[in-house]
């Protein structure tokens, strides 16, 4: 299972709001750090804004905050708004199935299975427990944010 970079950029976001709470932190915060393309970033930051994880304002001295603990952010629940419906294979999806073994296919069954049981993992995980090493964590951005090392990825 491979989730897209939006949904690793909107957990990034997340946790680097979770790292700097209560203080705002601006989207060029997120692109600095992680070396991500704005246009990404303000998009992911207006959808967790509308799903109600981010409160955000907008202009000059704007930016963005959680708009609720950490502890109540489920990665689940965010992976679920950010990929949208799991669909491993066609036959997931009844409506554009084409598939002549559905219902009798025991692979299509191991695979709802697999996807289960990985947002299982996911729905058992908060906000909080990805920021939990917050320590380490601050450490190892504080050079990218001071400007002393670029970031492992570059921003376009």
């Amino acid at each position: 299972m491979k989730l897209t970079a939006y949904s690793n950029y909107a957990l990034r976001s997340l946790q680097l709001a979770a790292l700097k709470a209560p203080d705002r932190i601006k989207v060029d915060d997120v692109v600095r750090v992680h070396g991500l393309a704005r246009p990404h970033i303000v998009k992911i930051v207006h959808e967790l804004g509308r799903a109600g994880y981010l409160e955000t304002l907008r202009g000059r001295s704007g930016g963005f905050r959680l708009a609720r603990p950490a502890e109540e952010i489920v990665v689940g629940d965010v992976i679920r708004i950010t990929e949208g419906p799991l669909e491993l294979v066609e036959c997931f999806n009844p409506e554009r199935n084409t598939c002549p073994l559905i219902g009798i296919c025991k692979l299509s069954r191991a695979l709802q299975t697999a996807t289960k049981a990985f947002m299982a993992v996911l729905d058992d995980l908060t906000l909080a427990d990805i920021s939990s090493n917050k320590g380490e964590l601050l450490a190892r951005i504080a050079p990218i944010e001071e400007g002393i090392v670029a970031p492992m990825r570059r921003a376009q």
